[in-house]
Formats: C-alpha cells, structure tokens, sequence
C-alpha cells in the first residue's frame, strides 16, 4: 500500500533514510551471516521492548532494517540470477 502512496523510488529513499548511520558495507557478508545477526538483533529488541528503552528499540530498528535491506537485495539479485520468478508450474495434468 505504502508503495501506492509514495512511488517505488520515494519509498526506497524512505527506507534508506531508516538506516543505522553506522552500518557501512554489508556488501561482504554471506547471507547466512546478515541472517544470523538480523535474529540476534531481533533478540535484543525484544529485550529493548521489555525493558521499554525507547533509543534502543530505535537504534535496533535501524539496524534491523540496514541488514533486512540488505538480505532482501542479495535475495531478489539470486532469484533474477536462477530466473525463479517465472518457474512455478501449476497446471495440471489430470484430465
């Protein structure tokens, strides 16, 4: 809906801007490791949440959200790489 309302260019400028000014280059991580430091940030701002620290919520959110952009762009760059978006078959063969 978001993407109605801003435009596709608007709303990846607007998710730019919520990145962790200090997260530079996650270019040279593996996916496996973006995934494993997105779930032990998720850890942490569950404990943020508990304990109701509003700047570190916003602080792991930030954070989330460079590394979730991040495994989001390796993601769609390997399904247009194995050409995955156009392979799903769901005919029938039954008659």
């Amino acid at each position: 809906m978001a993407q109605h309302l801003f435009g596709k260019e608007s709303l990846l400028a607007i998710i730019k801007l919520m990145q962790h000014p200090f997260i530079n280059d996650l270019s040279k991580k593996s996916l496996e490791e973006l995934s494993k430091v997105i779930s032990e940030l998720n850890t942490k701002l569950n404990f943020a949440y508990r304990m109701q620290n509003g700047s570190l919520i916003n602080q792991l959110n930030m954070a989330i959200n460079s590394y979730n952009t991040e495994y989001k762009k390796r993601m769609d760059e390997m399904y247009k790489k194995n050409n995955l978006d156009n392979q799903i078959n769901i005919s029938s063969d039954r008659k």
